[in-house]
Formats: structure tokens, C-alpha cells, sequence
């Protein structure tokens, strides 16, 4: 498997360990995922280098953190650049918000997701000056 190529022995293990041990929001999060975006595969504690990723979407190349009221912000630096050495965007949500609002959460996601695609390109017509109102040929 992909993700535990290279890993150091005890990988798999731990990662076991931090999904049955999950949070209550990573657990609402993760379900929420799987609800909202069934076409996408969404994997729970994943490892990266030497981090566990809450949330991963291979196809998609992102992982989504669910970071509680004790997370130390200093070590995020340093495990975001190991995350997009390996390629992924990170996207950071609260514990707070995934438990008060989700739906913004999610939408949040979405957003992420569709400008990952390209949602964010101009339309077809839109990026040609000819075409904008008020504009001249």
C-alpha cells in the first residue's frame, strides 16, 4: 500500500490506535465526508512522513485537520510543509466548528474541492474581453 511504503515499523499500528481513539469531531467529520462527497474516498488517519493525517483524499490531494482547543499552532508550520513536500494542501477546521457548523465546514470543503478542479477558471466566453459587457471589438 502507497501510504506505508517506507514507513517505520509500528506504522500501521498507530494509525489503528488513532482511529479507534478518534475524537468526537473527527468521528462527525469523517461520516459527514463520506455523506457530503461519497464519490471521493476519505481516509482517517493516514500516515504522512512522520504525521498522521485526520483526514485524506488521495484523488484530491488534501487533508483536512480537525484541531482542538489544546493544539499547539507552532508545530503546524512544520508538519504543513512535510504535507506539501508530499504534495497535499491542508485545510484547518476547529473542533468547535465541526461540531456547531458543520454545514459551513462542509461548504468550505466544497470550495476547496471544485477550485482544486479549476470552479475558479473563468467560463466558457467569460475570460474573452470581446464578450464582457460595455467592451468594445
Amino acid at each position: 500500500m502507497k501510504l506505508y511504503h517506507d514507513q517505520p515499523a509500528g506504522t500501521v499500528d498507530r494509525a489503528r490506535s488513532l482511529r479507534r481513539d478518534a475524537s468526537t469531531p473527527e468521528r462527525r467529520l469523517l461520516r459527514a465526508l463520506r455523506t457530503a462527497f461519497p464519490h471521493l474516498k476519505w481516509r482517517h488517519q493516514a500516515p504522512i512522513g512522520p504525521f498522521y493525517a485526520d483526514m485524506l483524499c488521495f484523488s484530491e490531494k488534501l487533508v483536512i485537520e480537525v484541531d482542538g482547543d489544546t493544539h499547539a499552532a507552532a508545530d503546524d508550520a512544520r508538519r504543513d510543509a512535510v504535507i506539501a513536500r508530499e504534495g497535499f494542501r491542508t485545510l484547518r477546521v476547529t473542533n468547535t466548528d465541526v461540531m456547531e457548523n458543520l454545514d459551513g465546514v462542509l461548504t468550505h470543503i466544497s470550495l476547496s474541492l471544485r477550485e482544486r478542479e479549476g470552479a475558479a477558471q473563468p467560463r466558457k466566453g467569460e475570460g474573452d474581453p470581446t464578450t464582457r459587457k460595455g467592451a468594445t471589438a
